[in-house]
């Protein structure tokens, strides 16, 4: 299916353009371009006169469940606009099906460099490493710094709970990706992972807005210098919950020098162990200074997020070998998912500290 073809099964031009209308007053350009490098949600730049924006809508068949609930993200993100935090300025949420048949949501678009493979020539300088970093955690302090009542956010989760929640979503998970995984090849580590898990879940834990999902790739640098988070994306998996688990999420994502070799490689950056990028330790550091919240029990939130990225990864298996997508990563996952439950198993074993 061409681009062109795969737009107009997501997004019925015409129809949209009478909705742009009303709402935004008419105009002379109008033009629409899917982000290909898009996540789970679908992602569309939008020309419309002389305004660059942003629609995102769920993938055709979705269901409408938290997973790709957009209504949700533009909720949150429309709820930061007055804060600290880098958020798209938002302009419309509708949920009339009538219109491109979905729920979906329209932000401004930012302009500048999202870090996914590789550094911007202009940041490719031990100074501007060390600010990156930095920009990274001083932004998740502002998330978690956030007052949620004040915002109007109060009812938006369930912080109590929220990590004995997540360790039983991901063994969930894991059962059925196995139930059709297992017959192709087992990883045993899995249950040892997930009974420490069980064994080691902190008692309590500080509640705060978390993202869900922060990462390097999820945020966006302006065209400046020195390295300025402009933006901050993919908000759809935020709630209430424990703020050491996105630290822990980020840390996943970032490589230090004397790494071993990266058990993920399509989805974890390399780049990071070069020359003035800080150490995972120096993220920590900075991020305990700024919030005044303890990585405590950091190893568990380490372990517990390798476990997370590998049930999703594990998740790809089954639904390649299903027939369900055509990512040719997803074939991968038969021997990446061994080596990452391995790197979980150092973390546990305290071979890999922070």
């Amino acid at each position: 299916m061409s681009n062109n073809d795969y737009i107009e099964r997501i997004v019925d031009e015409e129809a949209l353009a009478e909705y742009l209308t009303e709402e935004l007053g008419e105009a002379t350009e109008y033009d629409i371009e899917r982000h290909q490098a898009g996540h789970s949600n679908e992602t569309l730049f939008l020309t419309w006169g002389d305004e660059d924006l942003v629609l995102r809508r769920p993938p055709p068949g979705a269901k409408a469940d938290t997973a790709h609930d957009v209504l949700r993200e533009y909720h949150v993100m429309d709820a930061l606009q007055e804060t600290d935090v880098r958020v798209p300025t938002t302009v419309l949420a509708c949920e009339d099906h009538d219109v491109i048949g979905s729920d979906f949501y329209i932000m401004e678009r930012s302009k500048g460099d999202v870090l996914r493979d590789d550094e911007p020539d202009r940041f490719a300088d031990p100074e501007s490493r060390q600010r990156i970093g930095e920009e990274l955690v001083d932004r998740l302090a502002e998330i978690h710094a956030v007052d949620p009542e004040a915002v109007g956010l109060e009812e938006f989760g369930r912080p109590e709970g929220y990590i004995d929640r997540q360790v039983d979503r991901w063994h969930k998970q894991f059962d059925w990706a196995f139930d059709v995984t297992a017959d192709e090849r087992e990883v045993p580590e899995i249950e040892e992972i997930g009974a420490w898990l069980d064994d080691n879940v902190p008692d309590d834990h500080p509640h705060a807005l978390v993202h869900g999902d922060y990462k390097l790739d999820n945020v966006m640098f302006g065209p400046e210098e020195p390295p300025e988070i402009v933006g901050i994306f993919d908000w759809e998996l935020s709630t209430l919950g424990d703020p050491r688990f996105d630290l822990a999420w980020l840390l996943t994502y970032w490589r230090d020098a004397g790494d071993a070799e990266p058990a993920i490689p399509e989805l974890v950056p390399t780049f990071t162990d070069r020359e003035g990028y800080p150490t995972k330790g120096e993220l920590v550091e900075r991020y305990e200074a700024a919030t005044g919240i303890e990585f405590e029990h950091g190893r568990f939130y380490r372990v517990l997020s390798v476990y997370k990225l590998t049930a999703l990864c594990e998740m790809f298996f089954r639904r390649h070998l299903e027939g369900n997508a055509d990512n040719p990563m997803y074939p991968k996952m038969r021997h990446r998912v061994p080596a990452m439950a391995d790197w979980a198993m150092r973390i546990i074993d305290g071979e890999e500290p922070i």
